[in-house]
């Protein structure tokens, strides 16, 4: 096949001088880019502003080791567990402070992996956390209390000291029908001297303290063991439906006597100022970062937390 003479590059010096005729470029000199196009500097400096532009974008996109996310399956795994332990979901004050155990836990992480504590222990959050808790520990300094101070503690803690009321008391609990009027019947044929035991579930409790009925069955159904009569059954609603319950005998509180229990008193100061220090070291270190909460679905809103929050 002959090649088009449009597209042939003729040399001047050895085209004939007559007849003088005009020639085009060659395709391939046609479709080369300009010179300035060529230039190596201008290689370098597009290509720098591509992974400049690449870098900006993944540290622009990566998450910042200074904002801690409560994330909403942190705060569902908190209600989850509050529900498997207390029978039902914790109000927003509660959440507030799971969410509060979950951030200390958090900041700790967090500072432990920043102090290197993490070198020879394979990623275990809860060793890191413990060997960050350590190096906060080194600096809790605790003083000797003067006796003043001791006794206003002592004073602001009696319920740890004072011995609480104890109830001795038995619990009729009716299968089926549970209703008030079922009960308060059945409570009128316990009273009456008939034989009415076979019909509900009886449970016999010993020295039961105050606050663990409180705790276990709620303030109406403690007040009125309080109020009544030993020996009389009487109808009570609890948390978990009517009972029948019969008062047997209950030991009256005793106040503590603050003489007596001083080494207990100091050494439970002690630890109490401790655990103040650490965690007013760990709320310090928490405010290097930005706390941010994602909220599940009905979720009580957990108030902001304090900085003075314990």
């Amino acid at each position: 096949m002959s090649t088009p003479l449009a597209d042939v590059y003729v040399p001047q010096s050895v085209a004939p001088s007559e007849p003088k005729t005009r020639t085009k470029p060659p395709a391939r000199a046609r479709l080369q880019p300009p010179e300035w196009l060529r230039e190596p500097l201008l290689h370098f400096i597009v290509l720098g502003g591509l992974l400049f532009a690449v870098d900006y974008w993944f540290v622009r996109n990566a998450d910042d080791p200074h904002v801690i996310v409560v994330s909403a399956e942190v705060t569902r795994d908190a209600i989850r567990t509050f529900e498997a332990t207390r029978g039902r979901k914790p109000n927003a004050e509660e959440l507030e402070a799971l969410q509060r155990i979950w951030l200390d836990n958090e900041v700790l992480y967090r500072e432990g992996l920043a102090l290197g504590v993490d070198k020879g222990d394979t990623a275990i959050r809860e060793r890191v956390i413990f060997k960050a808790l350590s190096v906060v520990d080194s600096n809790v300094k605790l003083s000797s209390p003067d006796e003043t101070t001791l006794r206003a503690w002592f004073e602001s803690h009696r319920e740890k000291y004072d011995e609480p009321a104890r109830f001795d008391f038995e619990e009729a609990a009716l299968s089926g029908n549970a209703t008030e009027a079922a009960v308060r019947e059945f409570v009128a044929v316990l009273n009456s001297g008939a034989p009415g035991d076979a019909k509900a579930g009886l449970r016999v409790f010993k020295a039961r303290p105050r606050p663990n009925l409180l705790e276990s069955y709620g303030p109406e159904f403690t007040n009125a063991l309080e109020q009544a009569q030993p020996g009389a059954w009487l109808a009570v609603q609890t948390r978990d439906g009517w009972r029948a319950v019969r008062l047997k005998a209950m030991t009256p509180p005793r106040p503590a006597v603050f003489e007596v229990l001083r080494g207990p008193v100091l050494h439970d100061w002690r630890d109490a100022e401790g655990s103040a220090q650490r965690t007013n070291s760990v709320r310090a270190l928490a405010k290097k970062y930005k706390v941010e909460y994602e909220k599940p679905d009905s979720a009580p809103t957990p108030r902001a937390p304090r900085e003075d929050a314990p």
